[in-house]
This record gives structure tokens, C-alpha cells and sequence, in this order.
């Protein structure tokens, strides 16, 4: 095995070490979340339940604020939505 081919398999091995972890990492992340933990908005122009999990500086109250605000653009709540006003917060089920 020449020293390029033996290089290259480690960088391979390293690359797949880290895809894993953080594989990993991301399905613990969504076992974690439990239903306090997340918000919930409902909308009569948007089809089904919109379910966010808040970052460490965000709030349920203030991603309502955002998503009834007709000037907010932005941020990829319930999936990038461009619906401003109506929504209503509801109760996350499990």
C-alpha cells in the first residue's frame, strides 16, 4: 500500500468518525425534546400544527410575537412561511 492510498483511508476513516458523531449527536438532540420544550402555533391558512423548538435566546411568546408581525422576514419557523398574522399558540402533543 503506498503512502497517498494509506493517507487517503485515513481521511476516509476520520471523515465517517465524524459523520457518526454527529449522527449521533442529532438523534439524541430529538430524543431530548419533549413536548415542554417545544412550541406549538396553529393557523387557519397554514395545514397542520407548526412545532418549534426554541433556541437558548427565544421564547414561545416572542416566536408568536415574530409569526403575528406582518413586517418579520427571516427566520425558517414552520418551514420558512411567509403566513404573518393568525396564529394562535396550542398545546404541543406528544
Amino acid at each position: 500500500m503506498t503512502r497517498t492510498m494509506r493517507v487517503v483511508l485515513l481521511c476516509v476513516a476520520v471523515i465517517g468518525a465524524g459523520i457518526a458523531a454527529t449522527s449521533l449527536l442529532a438523534d439524541t438532540n430529538q430524543a431530548s425534546t419533549t413536548a415542554e420544550e417545544r412550541c406549538c402555533f396553529t393557523n387557519p391558512r397554514f395545514t397542520g400544527v407548526c412545532v418549534v423548538t426554541p433556541t437558548e435566546d427565544e421564547t414561545c411568546s416572542g416566536i408568536l410575537a415574530y409569526l403575528n408581525n406582518p413586517n418579520s422576514v427571516g427566520k425558517p419557523y414552520c418551514g420558512g412561511t411567509t403566513i404573518r398574522g393568525g396564529w394562535a399558540q396550542v398545546e404541543c402533543k406528544e
